[in-house]
């Protein structure tokens, strides 16, 4: 058994004791495999171990990876989540080479993925960043400008406006981590209640994955747990 798959077994036993913890099938969690950094071959490792789902930060990199894998192992579908912030020059290449964007933060980028979206494919999945914490070095709509972006999103061709995303303020306190997640839940029922068919809450990472179980996570994105530490240079 490689490292990876023994971290992906590692970080699922997790997941799955949160989940009972808050009563939650295991199942409902969905682990993105976050693969920024490591090559194509890490990708492939943990594609045999079973994971499906994989979160990019960095364009070029995860186009070059995209292409790496599917040349590697054609007859894998693999998910590709884009998990980093987006130019409006990067538009195009996302829209037209990944299944999910999770940081979507203004109606410009949004309109761009829409008109980008190849006709051929799957309606893109969106997913609204939301600043939970309002801190002025993180991106993500404001909570109280949310309400407005989601009904703007939610109208747009060929994209699916799923839910919300959060990368709260670190904390090593679990009931602070709860709050920030609780707080991301609450927007979320917010938006339902008016009428959205949203079914996701990307929240939680390696240091702070049990609280975001704890708290109705639906994806929890988990890098460093899984591929080890990130080499930067």
């Amino acid at each position: 058994m490689s490292t990876i798959e023994q971290n992906l077994q590692a970080v699922r036993d997790s997941i799955a004791q949160a989940a009972l913890e808050a009563q939650r099938a295991p199942e409902d969690v969905t682990l993105l495999a976050v693969s920024k950094t490591f090559g194509a071959d890490a990708v492939l490792d943990a594609m045999r171990a079973g994971q499906a789902a994989f979160g990019e930060n960095y364009l070029q990199e995860a186009l070059d990876k995209i292409a790496a894998v599917k040349a590697a192992a054609p007859e894998h579908a693999l998910a590709w989540h884009f998990i980093g912030p987006i130019q409006s020059n990067k538009t195009r290449p996302i829209a037209e080479h990944f299944d999910w964007v999770h940081t979507v933060e203004r109606e410009k980028i949004a309109a761009r993925l829409s008109e980008q979206r190849p006709a051929g494919l799957p309606d893109l999945n969106i997913c609204l960043q939301v600043n939970i914490s309002g801190e002025a070095s993180k991106s993500g709509v404001t909570p109280a400008e949310l309400p407005a972006l989601a009904h703007a999103v939610a109208r747009l061709p060929r994209l699916r406006l799923r839910g919300l995303m959060a990368i709260p303020e670190p904390e090593t306190d679990v009931a602070l981590q709860r709050r920030a997640f609780a707080q991301l839940h609450a927007l979320y029922d917010q938006l339902k209640a008016d009428g959205l068919a949203l079914d996701t809450l990307s929240m939680g990472m390696s240091a702070d994955l049990r609280a975001a179980v704890l708290e109705g996570a639906t994806i929890v994105r988990v890098g460093s747990a899984i591929f080890g530490s990130r080499n930067y240079s």
